[in-house]
């Protein structure tokens, strides 16, 4: 059920919040030997949360839109009392003394709070393979990834664990999953959600967003999230609308530009051929399209690569095993029990990325990776800037193949990195961007198509998303494993 069939049915008495959450609850009972979406399920905690919603509707009380929503959060995102491990080995008994502005948020609203779902090890993937717990599978194909870092929500979203559920996307990793499970995810502007109580990775990259079932349901919880904090210095200072408002059945009147450089060599022939169908949908819908170059689009692996690894050196220096988290038994001295912490309880991945930001960080290198990278950065957020000086959107594949098999790429990682291509320079510019689904390759296998949108122009890729989903009968369809 979508988050107003759930809200008619509170609000109208014809269930009770507590009903429809043990059902969840039963459900995630059921399916997580199969998928592996969540690590923890906080099933005491989600019932003493509806009871608070029947509550407040059996006392006649107005309730709002999430009230009685189940949902789950992913494990990067801090829940007082509710472990929050990052998928990593150094956090395995972290609980926060406090809530994320966004978990903060969803509590006030009412949501219930299932559980906290798997995800790469401090977001640092793109198949959730990299969990130092579990690997999450698809639920189209469960001998294939869900994609990542935020595979868990994805996949948890997908077979109906939640009604929706929270990601982060610092390279894609709302969009990606979302895309590789079928599902609508959306990384909204830099800035319009608040980072307080997200564990860093790449401060300058990170977002929270909503994934969920329908584009309707994500602008809502959307809607419910953002907005100004002043405990996050990088948080906007803007209106927050109600995006199901701006949502019409046809386009008259939007240009969409076609991204140029997002086709070619690299993407599988099946996705490019459903992309080209569901663009031709657009323009039915009419929308004129047309075709758009961004010239430094195909330099946001090697910027990225640099930034982001650059930050999560600086950020991930906290993990030594003396303030909280993980600390290695039985060093000989202070220098000792870093290294053997930091060995033991960071993932081959992690480390990777941590030596990566260090060496571009190191002194003599400096101005040859970081700040290089820095200002091919600004050429990307430039030629965005450019595009929407012509266009209303921009659209591309979210990314450039279908869900790929568990341990296919373990031992190439630059061809794992390469499943962000078409999403990471949306970070690198800030810009908001949301994957739809628009088909199927010839396996089953879901397949995204990528709406990017200005800054703070969620309502546009919205509107735009809505009109295609409604068009079309791809959401409606449900994986094998359901």
């Amino acid at each position: 059920m979508s988050i107003r069939e759930i809200h008619q049915q509170l609000v109208r008495k014809e269930r009770s919040a507590t009903e429809i959450t043990q059902a969840m609850l039963e459900r995630i009972q059921v399916l997580e030997p199969k998928l592996h979406s969540f690590l923890c399920v906080t099933a005491e905690h989600a019932l003493q949360q509806a009871q608070k919603v029947d509550a407040k509707i059996a006392s006649g009380e107005e309730i709002g839109l999430l009230a009685g929503i189940p949902l789950g959060i992913k494990d990067v995102i801090c829940t007082k009392g509710i472990t929050t491990t990052c998928g990593s080995r150094i956090l395995e008994n972290f609980v926060p003394l406090y809530d994320a502005t966004v978990s903060e948020k969803l509590l006030e609203a009412g949501a219930i709070v299932l559980g906290k779902t798997n995800c790469d090890e401090f977001a640092m993937g793109s198949s959730t393979e990299n969990s130092a717990y579990q690997v999450t599978l698809n639920p189209w194909d469960l001998e294939r990834v869900a994609g990542g870092s935020s595979g868990g929500s994805a996949a948890a979203v997908a077979t109906a664990e939640c009604t929706v559920a929270l990601g982060t996307d610092t390279g894609g990793s709302i969009r990606q999953p979302a895309s590789i499970c079928g599902v609508v995810g959306l990384k909204p502007t830099y800035g319009l959600i608040s980072r307080y109580g997200l564990v860093a990775y790449g401060s300058s990259l990170d977002q929270i967003g909503p994934i969920a079932r329908t584009v309707e349901d994500a602008a809502i919880l959307l809607g419910g999230i953002a907005g100004y904090d002043s405990r996050d210095a990088t948080s906007l200072k803007v209106d927050i609308p109600d995006y199901t408002k701006s949502f019409l059945p046809e386009l008259r009147g939007k240009t969409i530009g076609l991204i140029q450089e997002s086709f070619g060599e690299g993407i599988d022939s099946d996705v490019e051929q459903t992309i080209n169908q569901a663009i031709q949908q657009l323009e039915e819908l009419g929308a004129e399209v047309r075709e758009i170059s961004c010239p430094h689009f195909r330099y946001g692996i090697p910027v990225y690569y640099l930034i982001a690894t650059s930050e999560a050196s600086s950020n991930l220096a906290r993990y030594d095993g003396v303030k909280y988290g993980f600390r290695a038994e039985d060093s000989k001295d202070l220098q000792s029990m870093y290294i053997r912490t930091r060995s033991a309880g960071f993932g081959t991945e992690v480390k990777l990325r941590i030596m990566l930001g260090t060496y571009a960080l190191s002194a003599g290198y400096y101005d040859a990776y970081y700040l290089k990278a820095q200002k091919v950065r600004t050429l990307i957020k430039q030629d965005f800037e450019r595009a929407f000086e012509q266009v209303d959107v921009l659209v591309c594949p979210t990314s450039p193949c279908t869900a790929f098999k568990v341990g296919e790429k373990a031992i190439d990682p630059l061809s794992m990195y390469l499943a962000d291509i078409m999403t990471i320079t949306i970070n690198l510019a800030g810009v908001p961007a949301v994957s739809v689904l628009c088909g199927f390759d010839n396996k089953g296998l879901p397949i995204g198509l990528q709406i990017i949108g200005n800054v703070l122009q969620e309502e546009v890729i919205l509107q735009v998303a809505y009109a295609y989903e409604q068009s079309t009968t791809w959401h409606q369809t449900t994986p094998s494993v359901i």
